[in-house]
């Protein structure tokens, strides 16, 4: 055990991600460690292919420190790749496979890359953006992806070159194993340096928050291009369970699909919960064997409903990748709150001039390390914006929470997705999480418009469910007696789709600000009434 700088003992390991797969291998080889539909990958052949995919980038002239883009699908092919990265110390760059253009060109060139990984499905995308120097090789997967000024060669070729014996290649726990880069909601993306000792934080606190067991099976559907994805690997070798490997997040699927592959557990992130929610019921609710849904955002308004009807218990947490994507996890079930400090963290909640704030008190949630290595060192290339992050030994994350009296935490949601409107602060967060319990609403989002203030109003952006109706009037009336008035959106507009990231996260960023043909209270007479206290 590592002892933290407070006496206290550390529960990480002392062990890199090498370590864990040589553990994993000797302790149960014959062991499933992922199902993809038919197939079914042993921990023992698992690490026959990353150890021949490692020797083969090794012959390759790739060594440790040097970074790769990854960007495939969900894939046990993804697994080999990453895994095999970890065990040489190469640094990889997950790639969202859905970028392209001006987003794809900035991942890859602000990276300094020394490779990529590619599946050929996405050639189309990437080789218009590249340029001479920004990589020295391409890796195809399902066939060559070719480029005037790089090598190209594909992933089974890499394989072959190499021998499937351990590659000999000692890695350490403060080598950085991931840039995981944000998805640029406030300005250009940011590279998180991840480390070893960052991912296997994440793998210990998924298990303690979903409560994994020898013998689960844990769905993930999360694309392994997130951190949410790659945690769920280390999982895997942190404990004898076996991943159930989706290519897509899918509504339609997921049941059937968690079924077909005797999952216990379920992942859920942003608005997963309730698009599943929201779905007619079935007589097959119940019938699953899923005993756990954890994950971050559930809204309270749903978190009893979801546990009834599906009969899963929700299990909350609250993290960012800056900071091992963990940092509180409710394993106690008190509603609506994300839990208590990992005990590595300590967290507290500030106002604008850092001044610890009491039980009760809303504002910004900081995190420091006790274990040190747990948060990043900063971001790639970036030293401003990691020198705005990181001070004084806080990670400042711009989120808004407070904490309750008996030490529980409440994430308030973004502190730059709030707002301030006739003097009145306003959360997005708290907006939305009403609006999405009107029974015509499938998803909703909200964000902040320029009003002739100079402050802003509130513009709603509604998904209906499918065959439902809803008149902006009606929907503004609902609101009355469920939140303050200043709460209450001025515009209102339907929309058939929402633009989404992978983990199906709403893209605020991609709503349009324009007001012109909304719904605007201020144009229909109605005055609403305050709501009774």
């Amino acid at each position: 055990m590592n002892t933290m700088s407070d006496g206290a003992l550390s529960p990480l390991l002392p062990l890199t991600i090498r370590e864990m797969i040589d553990r994993r291998v000797a302790e149960d080889a014959e062991f499933v460690y992922c199902r993809f539909g038919e197939l079914a990958l042993t921990m023992g052949e698992l690490d026959r292919r990353a150890n021949c995919f490692a020797n083969g980038l090794l012959a390759l002239g790739i060594k440790r420190g040097d970074r790769v883009a990854v960007m495939l699908p969900n894939h046990p092919d993804y697994v080999v790749a990453f895994l095999a990265a970890a065990r040489i110390g190469v640094c990889q760059v997950p790639v969202n496979i859905n970028l392209r253009g001006a987003g794809l060109a900035y991942v890859l060139e602000h990276s300094r890359l020394r490779g990529m990984i590619v599946d050929s499905r996405f050639a189309e995308q990437v080789t218009p953006v590249l340029k001479p120097g920004m990589a020295e090789f391409i890796i195809g997967r399902g066939g060559a992806v070719g480029a005037a000024f790089a090598q190209a060669v594909t992933f089974d070729e890499v394989a072959r070159r190499g021998a499937p014996t351990r590659p000999p290649v000692v890695t350490s726990q403060d080598d950085p194993l991931l840039i995981s880069y944000t998805s640029g909601t406030t300005g250009v993306p940011k590279g998180v340096l991840v480390t070893d000792k960052m991912l296997q934080a994440c793998g210990f606190a998924a298990t303690t928050v979903a409560d994994v067991r020898p013998a689960d099976v844990l769905y993930l559907w999360e694309p392994i291009y997130h951190i949410a994805g790659c945690e769920v690997l280390i999982v895997a070798l942190l404990n004898r369970v076996t991943l159930a490997l989706a290519e897509r997040f899918s509504v339609s699927r997921f049941w059937s699909e968690v079924r077909g592959y005797g999952a216990t557990h379920i992942h859920f992130f942003g608005g997963v919960l309730g698009l599943l929610l929201k779905e007619p019921p079935a007589p097959g609710d119940r019938e699953h064997g899923a005993r756990i849904a954890w994950g971050g955002g559930c809204p309270i308004s749903i978190w009893t409903k979801f546990q009834d009807r599906f009969g899963v218990r929700i299990r909350e947490c609250y993290g960012m990748t800056e900071a091992s994507s963990f940092t509180t996890v409710n394993t106690e079930g008190k509603i609506g709150s994300v839990g208590k400090p990992l005990p590595y963290f300590e967290v507290r909640v500030v106002d604008d001039n850092g001044h610890e704030l009491g039980p009760g008190q809303k504002g910004e949630i900081w995190v420091k390390e006790k274990d040190p290595g747990v948060i990043m060192t900063g971001y790639f290339g970036n030293a401003e914006a990691t020198a705005s992050a990181l001070k004084d030994g806080w990670l400042r994350t711009g989120d808004l929470g407070y904490m309750d009296d008996e030490g529980f935490y409440y994430f308030s949601g973004r502190k730059k997705e709030s707002f301030r409107r006739r003097g009145e602060n306003i959360s997005a967060w708290e907006v939305e999480r009403v609006l999405n319990e009107h029974p015509a609403v499938a998803e909703c989002a909200v964000i902040g418009v320029e009003s002739e203030f100079a402050d802003q109003d509130i513009k709603a952006f509604l998904r209906l469910k499918p065959g439902e109706h809803l008149d902006a009037l009606d929907l503004v009336k609902w609101c009355g007696p469920r939140m303050a008035t200043f709460q209450i959106p001025r515009y209102v507009a339907f929309i058939d789709e929402f633009p989404k990231t992978p983990t199906e996260r709403i893209r605020k960023e991609m709503l349009p600000r324009a007001t012109e043909g909304c719904f605007d209270l201020e144009k229909s007479g109605h005055r609403p009434k305050r709501a009774a206290p």
